[in-house]
């Protein structure tokens, strides 16, 4: 089957920002009295929609339903110390990213970004890079875009939906989380690539039955 388009997770997988956007979830929901690690936010809330991921992290630690208010006012806040830290901060391209997107180009792929942040913080994240639609990829979608995010596949059918593609078997997914592998199978992806750059470990991203574990972004040449 070739393969006539690529989604990326932004976050951990083509974008190095430092784990800014976990950090800043991890010091919301500890602001708030919660007793949680940076490690269970990073297994609870990887590649989600932010708002759910405060949820989910919430309820991974009570045994009871959390209000959706608890989860709004924590959101608040995050949105909040995430626009200071987005201020002062200085994103990295992944190793072999913009590599891999020139490659892909010439090989005729589509190059399409997705994220669990909102429009405006995606946006914002690449206008720092330098990374312009139709030059370095050549669709970003969002949260904000579709009505369910990962793992609902919504982001990837809005994709193969712009570039006219047809079968879901011609699309890969990589991403650096369980949502991202679970998003690419609920797609039909016919490859899904957890890579370890970013939030989940090896172990943790097979627990998600992807295709393929890679460590660089560089790997996926080879599986294309």
């Amino acid at each position: 089957m070739n393969i006539e388009l690529v989604v990326f997770d932004m976050a951990g997988t083509t974008v190095d920002e430092q784990n800014v956007v976990y950090k800043t979830v991890h010091q919301a929901i500890r602001h708030a009295g919660f007793d949680v690690s940076i490690e269970e936010v990073l297994l609870h809330a990887a590649g989600k929609e932010k708002f759910q991921a405060i949820l989910d992290v919430l309820q991974s630690k009570s045994d009871d339903p959390i209000a959706p208010e608890t989860a709004k006012s924590i959101f608040a806040e995050f949105e909040t110390l995430l626009d200071t830290a987005y201020d002062a901060l200085i994103p990295k391209a992944m190793p072999g990213a913009v590599h891999v997107f020139e490659t892909l180009k010439v090989r005729g792929i589509k190059v399409v970004l997705n994220t669990g942040y909102k429009r405006p913080v995606a946006e914002g994240l690449l206008q720092k890079l330098g990374w312009e639609a139709g030059k370095t990829y050549d669709l970003l979608l969002t949260a904000d875009d579709v009505r369910r995010s990962r793992p609902f596949p919504d982001m990837i059918l809005a994709a193969l939906q712009h570039f006219r593609i047809a079968d879901p078997k011609r699309s890969a997914k990589v991403g650096d989380s369980i949502v991202d592998i679970e998003e690419g199978i609920n797609a039909g992806c016919s490859i899904t690539a957890g890579i370890t750059t970013g939030a989940q470990t090896a172990e943790q991203l097979q627990s998600a039955n992807p295709t393929h574990v890679i460590h660089s972004l560089e790997d996926l040449l080879q599986l294309l």
